[in-house]
């Protein structure tokens, strides 16, 4: 063994200073028990795991020298549930009681160091309890034998001084919680309570309270022993707990709707009536729109009736939209339990009859759930459009997170944008009213860019009351909205005059600036490719106002931005920017495409190019140019050293222009020979 007799020994992050000798001891034993252990040499593990017992190890030393290596704690554990060696199996189960011992010891002294203000001892312990991978439900009762503690763990957590206290006080609290989730989602716990509602009043007094705490992982549960025959006695127990759950039982209440049991069907009706909450509403009035059995039609208007009578009156698609907009605008009532770090969405397995859940990242919770509501409106009403307009943007908002979409989307599931292009403008400006009015960048995008794909002229200026929701997006707070309307609205090509066609141009021209940007304007909203994406989408619109002499839209506007393209590094924007330039009746317009065209620094075939949209404008604008720009492109094509194609590009230019007589002939002289 080595030895380390001639220093002090800190044990796990400087917390715990030991004698030298008793440190050195401990670790070499600790060490060579699990280098033992590992090696499968069950002597002399056994050997080492007594000599560290015999030392009377303190439970928090050990409990460090456990934490040290995740691995090692597991070797334990694992050697100990896979050995037939009974005495060194009773051996390791006192290690391992010590290390429990050690880590009740460490949150005891971690809550009481929050309390007395030490806040830096208390930063070690808390790192120690986290590294030393606690039992989330044993960590939960520990938090729940010292309730006052745990309060105080609380306010620390919601008032820290520092951010490592926060940060470490935040991650015990997710620990405790992650505990609570386990246990009151453990099978066994919950169907153990569901008998034992039907023992003494006292049992079941404790039983109810278990399933309240168990909440909807207790319904399926609950369902199936009521469905039992063979358990027809514990009925009136189990209908007497079921409205009990509460809130948090609605949802896979209202997913068992779909069962064909009639008699257990009328419980759940029944028992979502006692409840009271109105998240059940369009639910039992889609019972009392399609159901067959009139006994259960009846029975839903009755559990209506202690809800809300009024929506006796209220169709159930209706009812399914206005909760679909609560959950589109996550509404709390509605909320997730927040201790599992999950959502579950809840489905009826028609081949099991037996409600199953779907676990989905809480981020998109709502906007699935909204997605989920407006599919039972079309159900229920198939002529219900605004549903299919809240859906889309439910969609658009959902992949907006980021995060991939939930297992029940089929392998192949199209995105939001395709269902988007299919839906069609009403419901895309549907869509896009909303975003416009909730500042919602990521749907305006979305319902924006699926109408560029779509819409024509008429549909592109789609009213929804006063207001157009496509010409709002031109005002957005959002550049890549602002940037997609106008594209969309100028690929679409109106030709009738309307007030927003300066801003149309305006857009068009800042997005065509942004390709002088690159990286230094990088932002998550839009970075140097979609930066250069836009100015390319906004230089190809313009091009086709352009040379459809579109008389809606005032191109010189945009002058300075296409001029500037035109010294940009790109040929597809610099030829683009040119051909735009050419249909301008403007000396400067056409003065920048002459200097992109003379330009040496810019490739032959750029300068080809460029002289061709010269020619262009000089066929519809005539000659705008300087005497010196003429001259210029007089020596280029004079001059033996220019290439063959850019001379034959440049003489087309200047013969576009139109020159006096005087030029062509010096131009044919100086050739001759004498």
């Amino acid at each position: 063994m080595s030895s380390r007799k001639t220093a002090t020994v800190i044990l796990l992050m400087g917390l715990f200073v030991v004698s030298t000798a008793f440190a050195a001891s401990l670790e070499e034993d600790w060490n060579d028990f699990l280098r033992y252990a590992k090696a499968n040499q069950l002597d002399l593990a056994k050997e080492h795991a007594q000599a560290l017992l015999k030392g009377r190890p303190e439970p928090i030393k050990l409990l460090a020298l456990a934490a040290e290596r995740e691995e090692d704690y597991a070797t334990i554990l694992q050697f100990g549930e896979t050995t037939s060696d009974t005495e060194l199996v009773t051996v390791i189960n006192e290690i391992l009681d010590i290390i429990d011992k050690g880590r009740v010891e460490c949150w005891n002294d971690f809550l009481h160091y929050i309390k007395i203000g030490r806040f830096d001892l208390a930063k070690d312990y808390a790192k120690l309890l986290i590294k030393s991978g606690p039992d989330p439900v044993e960590l939960l009762s520990l938090s729940q034998d010292n309730p006052q503690g745990y309060s105080i763990l609380l306010r620390v957590n919601e008032a820290a001084p520092d951010a490592e206290l926060a940060t470490l006080s935040g991650e015990v609290i997710r620990l405790i919680e992650q505990g609570r989730f386990i246990r009151r989602s453990d099978p066994r716990i919950i169907v153990e309570e569901i008998k034992r509602l039907s023992t003494t009043e006292r049992g079941k007094l404790t039983a109810v309270k278990r399933l309240q705490d168990a909440g909807e992982y207790a319904i399926p549960y609950m369902l199936d022993a009521m469905a039992d025959r063979s358990r027809l006695n514990e009925l009136p127990n189990i209908v007497w707990a079921l409205p009990q759950i509460s809130r948090s039982a609605i949802r896979p209440l209202v997913a068992a709707l779909q069962m064909q049991d009639v008699t257990l069907k009328t419980e759940i009706v029944k028992t979502l009536g006692k409840i009271g909450y109105p998240q059940s509403l369009p639910y039992l009035k889609y019972v009392v729109e399609k159901d067959a059995s009139s006994e259960l039609r009846n029975v839903a208007s009755n559990s209506i009736s202690e809800i809300d009578k009024q929506a006796l009156n209220v169709p159930a698609a209706v009812l399914f939209f206005n909760l679909a907009e609560k959950y589109y605008y996550h509404s709390e009532s509605l909320a997730p339990p927040a201790d599992a770090g999950f959502g579950n969405i809840w489905f009826w397995d028609m081949q099991k009859q037996w409600p199953v859940r779907e676990e989905v990242d809480t981020s998109y919770f709502y906007e699935l759930m909204a997605m989920r509501c407006c599919e039972w409106a079309l159900k229920t009403d198939e002529g219900f459009g605004r549903a299919i307009g809240l859906w889309l943007a439910a969609f658009f908002k959902a992949e907006a997170t980021g995060v991939p979409m939930p297992n029940y989307f089929s392998r192949g599931h199209a995105d939001a944008l395709v269902y988007a292009t299919t839906a069609g403008p009403e419901y895309l400006h549907q869509a896009l009213a909303r975003a416009v009015r909730d500042r919602n960048a990521d749907v305006a995008l979305g319902a924006v860019e699926a109408l560029a794909a779509t819409a024509g002229e008429r549909s592109l200026f789609y009213a929804l009351g006063p207001a157009q929701p496509l010409l709002q997006a031109l005002s957005f707070n959002d550049r890549p909205v602002r940037y997609s309307a106008a594209i969309a609205i100028a690929t679409a090509g109106p030709r009738q005059g309307f007030a927003e066609s300066r801003l149309v141009v305006a857009n068009l021209a800042e997005a065509l600036g942004q390709i002088s940007l690159q990286t230094a304007e990088d932002t998550e909203r839009l970075n140097a490719e979609m930066a250069n994406d836009y100015a390319i989408r906004a230089a190809d619109a313009m091009l086709k106002l352009a040379e459809s002499r579109n008389p809606a839209f005032d191109l010189s506007l945009a002058q300075g931005a296409l001029v500037a393209a035109t010294q940009a590094r790109g040929l597809e924007i610099q030829v683009i920017s040119s051909r735009i330039l050419a249909h301008l009746a403007s000396p400067e317009a056409q003065r920048a495409i002459a200097t992109m065209a003379l330009d040496s620094g810019n490739d032959p075939e750029t300068r080809r190019f460029a002289f061709e949209s010269l020619a262009v404008s000089a066929k519809l604008n005539a000659n705008m140019l300087p005497e010196a720009m003429v001259d210029a492109i007089y020596a280029l094509i004079s001059s033996d050293q220019t290439e063959r194609d850019l001379r034959l590009s440049a003489s087309t230019a200047y013969g576009a222009l139109n020159l006096p007589s005087r030029k062509v002939k010096d131009l044919i002289l100086d050739q001759a020979k004498s």
